[in-house]
């Protein structure tokens, strides 16, 4: 009997979100989408694959640029919906296409109530 958490991608139409965080510093450094075989092809390379929605195909972060996302550890939420990468960044470091670690650079001011 296999002890092994079955994710749930029937939610989204076949996909779950997964966050990716440093596991050095705890920076959220990006958010992408897995189906199936995206979260196989991650758990059995040790390196974050996604579902590219775009092009609808596999996508190895880092596969071309040398920033492949070296997964440490995996979770998923309460809802067994989504997933937390804790990764080692290779390369330069840089996670984001725009040349940043984070793709989460742009902060949105908040009106005071």
């Amino acid at each position: 009997m296999s002890d092994a958490i079955k994710i749930d991608f029937a939610k989204m139409d076949g996909l779950v979100p997964g966050i990716v965080q440093d596991a050095t510093t705890g920076q959220v450094l990006m958010l992408g989408f897995l189906n199936e075989v995206s979260y196989a092809k991650s758990l059995e390379s040790g390196f974050v694959t996604f579902w590219s929605r775009t092009r609808s195909k596999l996508w190895m972060k880092g596969e071309t640029s040398g920033n492949r996302l070296k997964i440490v550890s995996v979770a998923t939420d309460c809802d067994t919906d989504a997933l937390l990468f804790r990764v080692n960044v290779e390369g330069d470091g840089l996670t984001c296409h725009e040349g940043t670690v984070s793709c989460f650079t742009k902060n949105i001011p908040l009106e005071t109530l």
